[in-house]
């Protein structure tokens, strides 16, 4: 997994994307949802690979779809699953579908 340009710290993601949320900048209409959403992912994934990093070390090196499933191997199995569903919702969210609306803030 990446991890955003210049951000080695989880947390520091996590703010970035907190911040996009809460800008009312006219640049950031109709797009802050999906770019939430790619913040939060990276922050999941860079939170990742600092577990594995640590517990596992290689494991980053896999795609994230393997290491979700190692994850309930390594720690609390409900934790894992709710990392695998934030991780899917977040991805989902960041693709675009015409069909569909971008996600809502109570949904990020």
């Amino acid at each position: 997994m990446t991890q955003a340009p210049g951000c080695s710290e989880p947390r520091v993601v996590v703010d970035l994307a907190r911040a996009t949320i809460q800008d009312q900048s006219p640049g950031l209409i109709g797009i802050w949802p999906r770019a939430a959403a790619i913040l939060a992912r990276q922050a999941l994934e860079g939170a990742l690979d600092q577990l594995w990093s640590r517990i596992a070390p290689g494991v980053e090196n896999a795609s994230a779809r393997a290491q979700l499933v190692c994850l309930a191997e390594y720690i609390d199995t409900r934790l894992a699953s709710r990392i695998r569903y934030a991780w899917h919702g977040l991805s989902d969210a960041c693709h675009h579908h015409a069909y569909e609306l971008p996600p809502t803030l109570s949904e990020l």
